[in-house]
Formats: C-alpha cells, sequence, structure tokens
C-alpha cells in the first residue's frame, strides 16, 4: 500500500504535467515541463515551459512564488538542467533558493543532463525522489525522447477508416469517413505535432489544406513527399505555403524538371531533393533523417495508403492513432494492404461520438 507522502508527489506531479501541456505546439524540439514550487502544504509558485527559447519551468516557478522558498519542496516532470544552453541553469537556483527537497517524475534522455542535474542537487545536500509518475512523465514526453536519442522525429500515423478496414472506396476518392469529433480530435493532434505529412496521391485527391481549424494552436509544417513531382503548384497546400511547406522529391526528378522545382519555390515551398531507392521511391527513413536534421521532433502521418504501407514497411512508425467510423463499405482501398502492422502494444481505445480511436505503439 503507498503511503499518504507517496500518494501526494503523485498528486503534485500529476499538476506539473497538467501544467507541461500548455506547452504543448509552442516549445519543440524542447520537453514539456511543469513545475510546482511547495512549502507546508501550501503552493507557492507554478511554472511551466511556454514557448522555445523561453524560461524554464522551474524558473517561472520561482519567479511567481510570493514569499521565501527556503525549506520548500520542488516539484519537476523532467530533471533540472546543469549546463548554459539558452538559458542559465536549473540546479544553480535551486541550490541558490534554499529548496530542501526536489520530487523528479523521469531523468532528462539528453546525455548532456541525463543524471547530471540530480547529481549535483544531491552533492548540494538537497534530497531528491525520482521515478515519481515515471511512466506518465515518460509519455508526455516521448517526442523529446526519441529525438534525443536517434536524432529522429517521433512519428505518429493516423489513419481514418470504416470497420471493415476501407479508407476510401476507389483509389483517388475524396470522401468523409469519420464524424464532427474525430475530425476535431484530428486538429488537436496537428496543433501538438511539428510537422503533418502526406504523398503525393492525397494532394492529387483530396486537395488539402493540412491546417489547424475549429481548435486553439498553431499550424504545423506541411510536408510532401513526392518523388515523381507529379502534384501541381496550384494545389491549396503550396498556394499557402506562407503557412510552411517542404516538398520531398527525388534527385533525378529535380534534375529532370527543374521549371517546375522553380515554380514550387516561387511559391515560397522549401523543395528537398533526396536520392531515390532502386524503386524510385525517396527512402522514409532520408527524409526523417532530413527532419530531424532541421530540428523536427515530431511528425504526424496523414495519408495515403501507400504512405502509410512505406512507413510500416520502414519501421519509422512509432504511435498509430486509428479513427474507426461505424460503416461498412465492403469493397474499397484498404489501409494495410501490403504491410504489416504487427502486433500494438499500450494501446487505448475510447469513443468520439459514435467514432472508435484507438493508439497503439509499434515498439
Amino acid at each position: 500500500m503507498r503511503k499518504k507522502g507517496q500518494l501526494h508527489d503523485e498528486a503534485m506531479m500529476r499538476e506539473c504535467l497538467n501544467l507541461a501541456r500548455k506547452g504543448a505546439g509552442s516549445v519543440s524540439p524542447n520537453p514539456l515541463v511543469g513545475a510546482i514550487i511547495e512549502k507546508n502544504g501550501r503552493v507557492l509558485g507554478r511554472g511551466f515551459h511556454a514557448r522555445f527559447g523561453g524560461s524554464h519551468a522551474e524558473v517561472s516557478a520561482f519567479r511567481a512564488a510570493r514569499s521565501s522558498t527556503a525549506g520548500a519542496t520542488l516539484y519537476v516532470n523532467l530533471e533540472p538542467c546543469n549546463y548554459y544552453g539558452k538559458t542559465p541553469p536549473c540546479t544553480d537556483l535551486i541550490i541558490s533558493s534554499g529548496i530542501t527537497r526536489v520530487v523528479v517524475g523521469m531523468r532528462d534522455p539528453n546525455p548532456r543532463i541525463s543524471g547530471r542535474g540530480i547529481a549535483q542537487l544531491r552533492r548540494s545536500g538537497i534530497a531528491v525522489e525520482t521515478g515519481v509518475l515515471q511512466t506518465e512523465c515518460e509519455r508526455m514526453n516521448e517526442f523529446f525522447s526519441k529525438y534525443m536519442a536517434t536524432g529522429m522525429p517521433f512519428v505518429t500515423m493516423k489513419i481514418s477508416q470504416t470497420v471493415d478496414g476501407r479508407i476510401a472506396r476507389t483509389r483517388g476518392e475524396r470522401i468523409g469517413i469519420t464524424g464532427s469529433a474525430s475530425s476535431k480530435f484530428v486538429h488537436t493532434l496537428r496543433s501538438r505535432y511539428d510537422a503533418v505529412l502526406v504523398g503525393a496521391g492525397t494532394v492529387k485527391s483530396d486537395n488539402p489544406l493540412l491546417t489547424v481549424r475549429d481548435v486553439a494552436g498553431r499550424n504545423p509544417i506541411r510536408v510532401v513527399v513526392d518523388g515523381n513531382l507529379s502534384t501541381r503548384p496550384q494545389s491549396r497546400i503550396y498556394q499557402t505555403a506562407h503557412a510552411g511547406t517542404i516538398l520531398y522529391t527525388s534527385s533525378s526528378s529535380a534534375r529532370r524538371y527543374p521549371s517546375r522545382i522553380a515554380s514550387f519555390r516561387k511559391k515560397g515551398v522549401l523543395v528537398i531533393p533526396l536520392r531515390a531507392d532502386r524503386h524510385g521511391y525517396v527512402p522514409m527513413q532520408r527524409i526523417m533523417s532530413s527532419l530531424g536534421s532541421l530540428s523536427f521532433a515530431s511528425v504526424l502521418v496523414e495519408g495515403g495508403a501507400d504512405l502509410f504501407q512505406r512507413c510500416l514497411s520502414a519501421k519509422i512508425a512509432d504511435k498509430i492513432s486509428l479513427l474507426i467510423a461505424p460503416k461498412i463499405f465492403g469493397r474499397g482501398l484498404p489501409g494495410f494492404e501490403h504491410a504489416s502492422l504487427g502486433q500494438l502494444q499500450n494501446i487505448s481505445i475510447s469513443e468520439l461520438d459514435g467514432d472508435v480511436l484507438l493508439e497503439g505503439y509499434l515498439h
């Protein structure tokens, strides 16, 4: 049975996680962090990391404190940093503040910090508790953790389908499968990712904007994979390139169609040619490596079927968000025709006004 003190620490850590979520969509590739300073059962200050390059959560919490923090406890979901980056080390501030206890959700996966911030606090005589709600804290910063470990973005595939696994009746058809609640969920999802990625087929059949609408949040960068340069510069995703659009194509197509490349770039599209494989496809691993080098820590893949299969075959997908509508087409285009999905782990299932949302991890 967990003790009263442990239950209190967990409750405070949940508050830190709720604070941290406020930075979603604004801090990447930095982590989501919330911090609370408490003394004698009274919260002195709360803070969260609100924007990339801005104050860390701990600094914001200390600024919010209206009385002495000497002898207080600091709760934070991620290990405090101990080096000069865009801001000074949080560990120095914590030590000088008179804090006597720090409760940490998870170690920082950044190799420059991992364990060193905790060690510095302990050397200064501060009691440090670690691993409080560790699983929840790690889930909160799964984008950051993968990016720190691999230099590659965390990849989620968002798929909308019928009960019988169809994402359209025919190839190239534009059709709404799920309802309005699912649509709102998708727009919320987009706002949390650095980039949303689609294939050329989706651009040609759906002519999507891929911006965030109906919910508050910032637009992700739109990314199109078009190895043959078959999409039209007049497509809405290119006409609105001011919202941020990247086009990946093959090096051979870029050499073959210089005028098309020029027309895309004239609209403000960032065109990145990459070497194709022997089948003429731009490998997904190369695309993700490129996005990682551009500081994208998360990518939401929204279609179509060919791109889903390429992501699975390349083993670059980390998570599936599967929206299932209570419809049966009988015949149509399957989302997974030639690639094995494998066994999903840590599955969650919820209902969105009649649709079913199933989410799970591939690794």
